[in-house]
C-alpha cells in the first residue's frame, strides 16, 4: 500500500473527492472532473472510481466504535454534528478532508466504514 498524502477538501462539499484523491494519489480537482461532480459524492461514484483505479471496496458497510475495529485501509462515512461526511483511515491514522490528520475519529455520532484494498498489479 502506498503512503497517504493528506488532501484538504477544496470546499465543504468535496470530502468524497478528497478521500478518493488520497487513496489513489490523483489530484482532487482531477477526481472531481473525472466524476463530473463538484458536490457531494455518492457511494456508487466512489466505488466506481476506486474500481477504475485498481482498488476494491468491500460490498457492505460495517459499523465501527473505535479505531481498533478498522482494517488497514478504510473509507469512512461519519455522522458529524453538521452532516454526513467522508473520511479516510490508513494504518492507525485518520486523514479527514475537513479536520486534518488525526489519531482518532473526528467528533461524530455514528461511524461506518468500507474496507479498501489495492488490487495486485499484473
Amino acid at each position: 500500500m502506498r503512503d497517504i498524502t493528506y488532501v484538504h477538501e477544496p470546499d465543504s462539499l468535496q470530502c468524497g473527492q478528497a478521500v478518493l484523491a488520497m487513496i489513489t494519489g490523483t489530484d482532487v480537482r482531477k477526481v472531481a472532473e473525472i466524476l463530473d461532480n463538484h458536490r457531494e459524492t455518492k457511494l456508487a461514484e466512489m466505488r466506481s472510481f476506486l474500481t477504475d483505479n485498481g482498488y476494491s471496496i468491500a460490498a457492505g458497510r460495517k459499523e465501527a466504535q473505535t479505531k481498533s475495529d478498522l482494517p488497514p485501509l478504510a473509507m469512512l462515512s461519519l455522522e458529524t454534528p453538521r452532516c454526513w461526511h467522508w473520511s479516510l483511515y490508513s494504518d492507525g491514522t485518520f486523514y479527514d478532508p475537513e479536520h486534518g490528520v488525526m489519531y482518532d475519529f473526528p467528533v461524530c455520532k455514528r461511524k461506518y466504514y468500507w474496507e479498501v484494498t489495492e488490487n495486485e498489479k499484473h
